[in-house]
């Protein structure tokens, strides 16, 4: 069994989770650009609940995806 404490892991879980980070920022980025409207003045100002469920969907799945790589 790995020790979850041991340095290389541990660097390996921050690395993957800020990549995870980066990634998810970006695609939401190109996804605001892609679409004829503000993504963010939606959920925020407007506040389109199915817009941020979307969106929350999204953040989950991908966060599924990091833990998954994280824990090999």
């Amino acid at each position: 069994m790995r020790n979850i404490l041991d340095p290389m892991h541990l660097a390996a879980a921050v690395i993957y989770s800020l990549a995870g980070a980066v990634i998810l920022a970006g695609v939401f980025a190109v996804v605001d650009k892609l679409t004829p409207y503000d993504l963010w003045r939606e959920l925020i100002e407007k506040q389109n609940r199915a817009l941020a469920t979307v969106v929350g969907a999204f953040a989950l799945a991908l966060g599924l995806i990091i833990a998954a790589s994280i824990m090999g």
